[in-house]
Formats: C-alpha cells, sequence, structure tokens
C-alpha cells in the first residue's frame, strides 16, 4: 500500500463519498494552496488519481478550449484508504491499461476526422460541426498546419472545401 500524507488521504476519502469520484470541489478542511497541489499532483503520479473530462462545473480541474478536465479517484487510489476490493494492494498489474481508453473527441478531432474524408469538408460543414465562429475555425485549420498536417483547399461541385493531404509526422524532430 502507497504511503499516503494527510491531505492526500483527506482528498481520496472526500473523493470516495461523491458518487462522481471527483477529488473537487475540495473539502472545507484543505485549502487550495501549493501542498494540495502537491498532493494532488503526487496521487496522479502514482495512479491514484487520474484525470479526464467532465461536464460537472463543480468538478472541474482545469480547461483546454471547450474541453473540461477534473480529477478523479482510481479504484487503485480507493483501495489504498481501504475501499474497494483491494485491486491496488499487491494485486498483479493485469488491470487494463490505460492503453485502452476510447479516443477522446473533441471539436477538434472532429475537424481532423472531417478534413481526412475523400471530399474534406467547407468551412460551413466544420462550423456547423464545432458550433465555433467562423473566425476560430479558420485558426483551428492555421493551428493544424502548424502540427505538420498539409491542409489544402480544393474546389467540390464549385464549393471551396479543405482536406488534409498528409498527416503530421510526430517522429521527427
Amino acid at each position: 500500500m502507497p504511503k499516503l500524507n494527510d491531505t492526500q488521504l483527506i482528498l481520496l476519502s472526500a473523493a470516495a463519498q461523491r458518487d462522481d469520484l471527483s477529488l473537487y470541489p475540495l473539502p472545507d478542511t484543505l485549502q487550495a494552496n501549493a501542498r494540495t497541489t502537491k498532493a494532488i499532483t503526487a496521487l496522479v503520479e502514482k495512479a491514484l488519481a487520474e484525470e479526464r473530462e467532465t461536464v460537472s462545473a463543480a468538478a472541474v480541474h482545469r480547461t483546454d478550449g471547450d474541453v473540461r478536465y477534473g480529477l478523479f479517484a482510481t479504484d487503485t487510489g480507493l483501495a489504498a484508504i481501504g475501499i474497494g476490493d483491494g485491486a491496488g494492494e499487491g494485486a498483479p498489474a493485469t488491470a487494463s491499461p490505460p492503453a485502452e481508453k476510447p479516443a477522446r473527441v473533441t471539436k477538434a478531432s472532429m475537424i481532423v476526422e472531417l478534413l481526412k474524408r475523400e471530399q474534406g469538408a467547407s468551412l460551413e460543414e466544420l462550423i456547423a460541426a464545432t458550433d465555433w465562429l467562423p473566425h476560430t475555425t479558420r485558426a483551428a485549420l492555421t493551428g493544424l498546419r502548424k502540427k505538420g498536417h498539409e491542409v489544402a483547399r480544393i474546389k467540390v461541385d464549385g464549393k471551396t472545401c479543405y482536406t488534409i493531404v498528409a498527416e503530421a509526422d510526430r517522429g521527427e524532430g
């Protein structure tokens, strides 16, 4: 069993009392300060807590564009405080590996999927899919170019469309 300090124990205990196992909002006995931040970081590093998307405003830890992220206790974290079946205590590491998590669907990933289509996507289609303003959508296309995607403009039935010609090569540089 991992050694936990008092702050970590309070965070996991409070999370265990919530239906969604969220570490946020912080318990009344804790303040948002460097000590609490360090305790939360240690919980994530030890896989006792994990970051994932959330729709609950109270559980938000950080945001990335339109996506909200929260921190949630894991089964291992609950087992560390004596809750659950003890899968985190001395059990072989046969639990589902993190690589098996489904791919996160974000507005940026929706744009990439639309652009991968043979006919690409028009600006109007991208705007409708993301609910972004036109200038935000064009900025996202520029961002894809900066990440190494080759985004080209093509004409489909007399209409300007965008398509990804080449994927970003993440193996170099």
